[in-house]
This record gives structure tokens, sequence and C-alpha cells, in this order.
């Protein structure tokens, strides 16, 4: 399945609320949230506040980027604050197998993101482990920058290593993908993508249904609970009780 995940960095921040509604309305899956330290990257952004505070505007998957260093430290509060996916960067983590079990623990989904220049060889071993990977077009830190065009390449290769190694998980985009360059992003491999200025500049309600419209082959009903999605893709890829979802109100719908 095919999903859009808004990326709130390009969004107007005086009116974040009214905007995720906006999204909600006009039928986005996921909301992208980048959490930035200043430290791993350049930039500073959305903290635990901003993300408790809007998760009572949606029932969409929150969709949580941390370009932090070692984010397991804050797993525990990311989940509280109502985050459905982790996203952790491999290059921030010591011990990124730790941070993904930290994460799973926690009854959420794990995803591991890797900068431009990082080579797939890095997920060799951790790969059976992730629920998504999120594979950086642009280097991180800033929005509105241009999709790097070796990425392409690598969501191909990171397709073909997936199928060889029998995972499911799921390939997301992030970074300078517009309407002009989506197809070939899915076409590569893609499955989740990131737009922000794409999403947020001009008519969000007509931009995210230009998006829609292109994805709508392989896009779902709406009609069903989006948390239930991502409920059964977990309990389907995981085939593990220990993670009860039925014990966490944010699951129930």
């Amino acid at each position: 399945m095919n999903c859009l995940s808004p990326s709130l960095l390009a969004s107007d921040f005086s009116i974040l609320g009214e905007q995720v509604k906006m999204l909600d309305e006009a039928g986005a899956q996921y909301v992208h949230i980048d959490v930035m330290d200043g430290s791993f990257v350049p930039s500073i952004s959305f903290g635990l506040p901003v993300i408790k505070s809007i998760r009572k505007c949606t029932d969409r998957i929150f969709d949580v980027h941390l370009m932090i260093d070692e984010p397991v430290r804050y797993i525990d509060e990311f989940v509280d604050a109502g985050a459905d996916l982790i996203t952790v960067h491999a290059e921030a983590c010591k011990h990124l197998d730790r941070t993904l079990h930290a994460i799973k623990d926690r009854g959420v989904l794990a995803g591991v993101a890797l900068n431009p220049a990082t080579p797939l060889s890095v997920l060799d071993y951790i790969l059976p482990e992730c629920d998504m990977v999120l594979l950086m077009s642009v280097n991180p830190g800033f929005g509105g920058q241009k999709y790097i065009p070796y990425t392409t390449q690598k969501i191909r290769d990171l397709k073909k290593m997936m199928e060889e190694k029998h995972c499911q998980a799921d390939i997301e985009v992030d970074g300078g993908v517009s309407l002009n360059n989506v197809q070939e992003v899915l076409d590569a491999g893609a499955n989740i993508i990131v737009a922000g200025t794409a999403v947020f500049k001009g008519d969000i309600r007509e931009n995210v249904e230009s998006f829609l419209n292109i994805m709508e082959k392989i896009i779902c009903s709406f009609a069903r609970p989006l948390r239930l999605f991502v409920i059964e893709k977990f309990l389907m890829m995981r085939e593990a009780k220990r993670y009860e979802y039925v014990d966490c109100d944010r699951w129930k719908y």
C-alpha cells in the first residue's frame, strides 16, 4: 500500500493544529514529524509538548523521525506523546539493535533512516528487525531541498536487498519529493512518501489529493480506521504476541 506522509516541518506553525486537521480531512494517511536536536543535524525543531498537543487533532499515524543523537534515551517519552512509528538514524545510534528493540518493547513500529551517503550495507544484519527503512533523499536538517538523483538507484537496490532477504518492511523516502518526481520514486520501489513543501505550499487539500491521485492505484479505502492497518500489519509481520496493542488506549478505535 502506498501512503503519503506530509512533513510538518513545512507547515505554518502558527496554525499547526488546523493544518494537521486539513491533512486528515484531505486523506493523508500519515503525519511526518521531524524531531531535530541541533547536534545530529544543524536545526532544532519539534519537541515532545508539540507532538502531545497535536495528537488530539487527528487519528492519523504519527510518523516520528528522530534526527537526534542517541535517541534510545527518549523512546518512552515519544511513545507517551503519541508516536505510532519511530524512526531513528543508523548514524546516530551506538547500539542500533538495542534502540530498535526499545521501540518495539513499547508496542510501536520501528524504522531505520539512512543519510544519502550512508551505504545500504549498514542494514545487512538489522534489516529483519526493521518495520520500515527511511532513505533520505536530501541531507537532513532543512526543508525545501532538491531531491538527490542517485537516491532513485538506492531505492531500487534496497528493494532488491529486501526481496533477497524476504523482508516485507516499508520503504519511505524523505526529501525533495514533489508531484514531478513522485512517480519515479514509487516506480523505484518506495511505498511511503514524505512531502513537505510540495504539500504545504499553496492549497493543502488540493496538493494532498494530487499526490493521492498519482498513488491511488494501490491506496486502499479510508473507511476503516488507519491505526487498525498499523495493528494488523505489525501483528502479521512480527507474529509475536508480546506487543499487546489492546492494552494501550491509543490503539482503541
